[in-house]
């Protein structure tokens, strides 16, 4: 059986090859910017954010694509349940590092799959990380570790790489703190083909 993967994501597609989900990947192009602007104006939490996002990329590419089960993620930040955005250049990404340091704050990660343009299952995933006390220089030097363009598309911190020195603990499940809580999707998938 084969998916469609509404994300752009090496990761999230490499965690669906490990496992052996045929998928083939059809970017959703939506304005996740101003998804969030419009959502922070109604007062959505970075719970519901993540929940949005994740059916909206699945629901656009599904309506393109009839009878095909669509897989759409997203992952997002929450301290104190306020949004922390990816950077959009590397000074952000030091003011994001600064904010989280020394503090707990959950990655969200949300994903919906959708078929014939409407979202027939959903699962969202909390983690829980606690970031070490570090001081301006050791942030520094670990975002030169990291090149830009990797920074700016996945966010401030790579758990898959030299990331984890950064924190005190994590909590959660590896797969979905890298973006796809895969053990609910092949469970959803396994009871859909016998469906």
């Amino acid at each position: 059986m084969k998916i469609i993967l509404a994300s752009k994501s090496g990761v999230r597609k490499k965690i669906l090859d490990d496992f052996k989900i045929n998928c083939e990947v059809k970017v959703s192009n939506v304005d996740e910017d101003e998804i969030k602007a419009s959502l922070l104006d109604e007062g959505a939490n970075p719970m519901l954010i993540s929940k949005n996002l994740a059916e909206i990329k699945s629901v656009k590419v599904s309506s393109k694509n009839p009878d095909i089960l669509v897989l759409g993620a997203d992952s997002v930040i929450s301290l104190n349940n306020e949004l922390i955005n990816k950077p959009r250049s590397r000074q952000e990404a030091m003011e994001i590092l600064k904010k989280l340091n020394n503090s707990t704050h959950y990655l969200i990660s949300s994903v919906c799959i959708s078929k014939n343009g409407a979202m027939i299952w959903n699962y969202t995933d909390s983690s829980e990380l606690r970031m070490k006390n570090l001081t301006e220089q050791e942030i520094s030097k670990y975002l030169d570790k990291i090149k830009t363009e990797t920074l700016l598309a996945y966010g401030v911190y790579q758990v898959e790489a030299d990331g984890l020195d950064l924190f005190d603990y994590i909590k959660g499940d590896h797969n979905s703190i890298m973006g796809l809580p895969i053990k609910e999707i092949l469970n959803y998938i396994n009871q859909y083909k016998n469906d």
